[in-house]
């Protein structure tokens, strides 16, 4: 068995365990959010990024689109989008915690609930972006293997079964490999 051969039937796999673990990232971000939104709330204000009188919209809304995105991963529809919208969120979250730093504030970033201002040098910036990077890592995994087992992506567009001698290349497939 090839390199190739063994790609195509672990990468649905891994891809599998890739999508739900942004889902669960996701539900574990946005429960403490949904919990207590006035502090969601403080979080976003604390950046000092956005207008003031959008931050409670932004503070209140995050969390449920947390989990609509959420539940988008879990069932594996539209996953190249899902995983689309999860970069964009990264992203944004990226240059939030840069620019907080860039800025010197000391904040949580209260991803995953809670933040706000925090006693000087306390904020861990580092580690809030090595988290980020690792969080891009995932998303970009998804969005170029979008392809995974137990979704209705799969259940929706079912990839045709190629044989040995069947000229047709996997990888030319809209949904990659």
């Amino acid at each position: 068995m090839t390199f190739g051969d063994r790609m195509r039937v672990v990468q649905p796999w891994l891809s599998l365990v890739v999508r739900l673990a942004m889902a669960g990232i996701l539900i574990f971000a946005a429960i403490p959010k949904v919990q207590d939104i006035p502090q969601s709330i403080i979080a976003v204000r604390a950046y000092r990024l956005l207008p003031e009188a959008i931050v409670p919209f932004v503070g209140t809304v995050l969390p449920f689109l947390e989990i609509a995105l959420a539940l988008w991963l879990l069932v594996g529809l539209w996953t190249r989008w899902a995983a689309g919208a999860w970069l964009l969120m990264m992203a944004g979250f990226t240059f939030g915690v840069i620019w907080a730093w860039s800025q010197g504030l000391s904040i949580d970033c209260g991803c995953f609930g809670g933040g706000g201002e925090v006693e000087e040098g306390t904020a861990n910036y580092t580690g809030h972006l090595l988290e980020r990077a690792g969080f891009i890592a995932l998303g970009l995994y998804l969005f170029v293997w979008p392809r995974s087992r137990f979704s209705l992506d799969a259940w929706l567009a079912p990839q045709p079964v190629i044989e040995d001698n069947d000229p047709v290349d996997a990888v030319s497939s809209p949904e990659g490999p």
